[in-house]
């Protein structure tokens, strides 16, 4: 047997062990995602698993609603917002403010400058662990 059909034989063994042990209820796959942005006055999803909707609640403020709500809200998120200008100015998805909520069918997600006032991207993309 030739070192390349080892190697073969040992990915093939590999995939099967990992199939057996990683599926769709696996702890470490994304519950829903989203790919969204405020782009010419309106809401846009550019791609989405599991989320429903996005609603703009005011500028830089973003609810989105899970397809399939969560077993609860005991789940983590994470978020990264585009500049929606070429000057340099930063965008970033933040914690959620005070106001904001996480439940089992939505979170709010907010999205702000460096200097820490909301601002709307042109893209922020969402994962959701659970």
């Amino acid at each position: 047997m030739s070192l390349s059909d080892r190697i073969a034989s040992l990915a093939a063994r590999i995939g099967i062990e990992v199939k057996t042990k990683i599926d769709a209820s696996h702890p470490g796959l994304a519950r829903a995602w989203v790919s969204f942005g405020y782009l010419n006055g309106q809401m846009v999803m550019h791609g989405a698993r599991n989320v429903v909707s996005v609603e703009r609640l005011a500028t830089g403020r973003y609810r989105v609603h899970f397809t399939q709500p969560m077993p609860d809200a005991d789940y983590c998120w994470v978020a990264l917002a585009r500049s929606s200008t070429d000057s340099g100015t930063q965008r970033i998805a933040i914690a959620r403010a005070s106001a904001d909520q996480k439940t089992a069918e939505y979170v709010d997600v907010s999205c702000a400058t460096m200097a820490t006032s909301f601002a709307d991207s042109t893209e922020i993309n969402l994962v959701v662990y659970r």
